[in-house]
Parts: C-alpha cells; structure tokens; sequence
C-alpha cells in the first residue's frame, strides 16, 4: 500500500467505529445502527454484501438487516426457513467457519438458503457472533463473490465492528429504559404528592380526616373511572371540593 492509501485506510476505520458508536451520544434506531454496521464491513472487508441478525433488548424481536435489500431479504428468508450461518452463529454462539457456498457441505446443511444465495451470487459466507459481555445476542454475516477467503486480520477486524456496534446499541437501550424508569418514578413522586396535598385541603374544608378526604376521593375516582391523581388536581383547582361531601359521593 501507498502511505495515502494507508491513510485512507486509517480514516475509514476510525469514522466507521465513530459512527458505531453514535448511539452512545444520540439517539438512532436499532435498525439504522445495524444497516451502519453492514455497511462499514461492506467498505472495509473484503466482501460484497453483509447481514446481521440481533435479539432487540426489551424488545422481545429480533431485528435482521442487511447491507441492501436483496441481502436482507436472504437472511429474512433463512430466519422463516429456519436455517443458515446466522442462526448457526447464533445458536453455537462461536465463529462459524466460511463456507463454500457451492460445495457439498453447505447444501447439505443449509438446503434452501445456499441455492437462493448462489443466485445472488455468493459463493462463500463466514460470521462472527455479536457479543455483550459473556452473551452471544446476535451474529453477522460476511458474504463474498471471489474464491479467496478472508483473512485471519480482516475476520477479526470483523469481530471489533460487530462488537462495537452491539456494545452501543444494547448502551442506548438499557439508557432508554433506565430514562423510561426514572420518568415513571417522577411521576409516581408527583402524583403522590398531588394527592397528599388534595388530602390536606379536602380535609380542612370539609372538616374531616385526611384518611376520610382519601376514601372520598378515592370512591368518587372509581365511580367515574378516574385517576386519583386526576381527582386530587381537580380539588385543588377547586372543581370538585363540594362534590365530595361524603364517601358516597
């Protein structure tokens, strides 16, 4: 190589792994993040097309993209088949070796994702797991078209990308749900100190308990299917308070 050429190289690799990583500072979607990462394999391998398949944290799915269309639509294809180096990846939750797509031992174990990959014109396929921490969540897929095969440095190269990327995506989400937590908790905070407050007033006016001012409030909320965080913003806003004269109301 050229040193120009080296220094493309090193350009390219420290914006891919800068672009994985953008999850971690803004918000993108999971399949944008993955199609980042096919994309950068793409770009930096020695392939022609790659897929990957990841079990969506807190999602309960499983998201399969690919570098384009018709790739996506093969991985689709083996995840209904049932078949194929993803989910073999996935499921030995190791490296499975590159195949041959056109050699016996890949029709022979993966008997209808090998032919309609050889019409798209791939002849050989390895993957690489998508790993968090000592959990196997995924796995990508390097597809290629040329009778070489790739490279111990390049299949680890694959390994750091695929790691990065999972590393951010499960980041943004366990943040996501984290934030989804705290909210929820603010407003628990707010609605109880809301009611507490109603209690204190609907008790003074009314010249009852706060235990009774609760009940009333909580009867006339049921009644009219309301929240009682709801009723309690209503009689401090005074809408309400005469309404609530007994635990029948």
């Amino acid at each position: 190589m050229t040193a120009m050429s080296e220094r493309q190289r090193e350009e390219r690799l420290a914006s891919a792994f800068v672009n994985l990583a953008a999850p971690l500072v803004r918000e993108v979607s999971v399949p944008d993040a993955l199609h980042t990462l096919t994309q950068r394999c793409v770009d930096l391998l020695d392939v022609s097309a790659a897929g990957v398949m990841l079990d969506v944290p807190q999602g309960q799915v499983v998201e399969v993209v690919g570098s384009d269309e018709h790739t996506r639509s093969l991985e689709l294809f083996g995840l209904e088949w049932d078949e194929g180096p993803l989910l073999d990846c996935r499921r030995s939750q190791a490296h499975v070796g590159e195949f041959r797509l056109d050699a016996e031992p890949a029709c022979t174990r993966w008997p209808r994702f090998t032919p309609r990959a050889l019409l798209l014109g791939f002849t050989s396929v390895a993957t690489v797991p998508l790993r968090h921490q000592d959990t196997v969540v995924g796995a990508l897929s390097l597809l290629r078209d040329r009778p070489k095969p790739l490279d111990d440095t390049q299949l680890c190269l694959a390994q750091a990308l695929a790691d990065t990327a999972t590393v951010c995506v499960i980041g943004q989400q366990a943040l996501h749900e984290q934030r989804k937590q705290i909210a929820q908790l603010q407003d628990a905070l707010e609605s109880r100190i809301i009611i507490e407050q109603a209690k204190g007033f609907l008790a003074s006016s009314r010249g009852c308990s706060a235990d009774q001012a609760f009940i009333r409030m909580r009867t006339y909320a049921r009644n009219r299917r309301l929240k009682l965080s709801d009723v309690a913003r209503q009689v401090l806003n005074g809408g309400v308070a005469d309404t609530l004269r007994s635990p029948d109301r």
